[in-house]
């Protein structure tokens, strides 16, 4: 058996999902315009340049919704992946994931984006498995701006594809497939990649593809 594993944002969509929704709460007035949008962009700029602070960004960008009722937050998920998601997910992204399912592959999307925003994207990709970062939530089902468990962020990754597989029954972990695959577009994901058999620099950031080239791993541009 094979294993293969999708980053999300800037490897099968060319947006980035989790910003793109704080631009979707600025669309629609559930927050202050110029304020989030200022530190929206300066949290997007430190996720690019690898120092992000998770735990503070995972606090702002679900301050947006969650304190509303969730049958509210739902709603406007639901246009947003409507109006912005489903235009960006593009033929090439889709043909590569149903490639790996038809070849029987298991087949992953592990991402830091959290659960909320990614649920219907890998719905919308047919992906059955969401490896997501993890929100805390109260007993109404109201994020607290906190994270739950070790999120899917650097390390954090190979940590959760550990524990998923040893949950899916895969109690070997890694030794378990024959090869396993994984196709990032990001530096941060550099350990995930460096645990794969098979890395794949997709769509890669500078950073990524500097690494790519020196280390003869396969360059993949799926939106040019």
């Amino acid at each position: 058996m094979n294993l293969t594993l999708f980053d999300l944002d800037g490897t099968l969509i060319e947006t980035d999902s989790d910003h793109a929704f704080g631009e979707f709460l600025v669309r629609n007035a559930w927050v202050d315009p110029q304020e989030f949008k200022r530190r929206n962009d300066a949290f997007y700029a430190d996720y690019q340049a690898g120092c992000l602070d998770l735990p503070a960004y995972v606090a702002f960008a679900t301050s947006g919704w969650r304190h509303r009722p969730v049958h509210e937050a739902l709603a406007l998920r639901e246009r947003f992946m409507a109006e912005m998601m489903r235009p960006a997910l593009k033929p090439a992204a889709h043909n590569l994931v149903r490639r790996h399912q038809e070849a029987g592959d298991l087949v992953a999307i592990v991402t830091a984006t959290n659960e909320f925003v990614t649920e219907p994207i890998a719905r919308a990709f047919g992906v059955d498995h969401l490896i997501a970062l993890q929100l805390e939530r109260n007993g109404h089902g109201q994020a607290t701006g906190a994270i739950r468990g070790t999120p899917t962020f650097r390390e954090g990754k190979i940590q959760r594809v550990t524990q998923w597989l040893q949950d899916q029954g895969h109690t070997q972990g890694r030794e378990a497939f024959d090869t396993i695959t994984v196709y990032s577009d990001s530096i941060n994901d550099l350990p995930l990649l460096e645990w794969a058999t098979h890395p794949v620099a997709t769509n890669p950031a500078p950073s990524l593809a500097d690494i790519a080239q020196q280390r003869g791993w396969p360059i993949l541009r799926l939106f040019t």
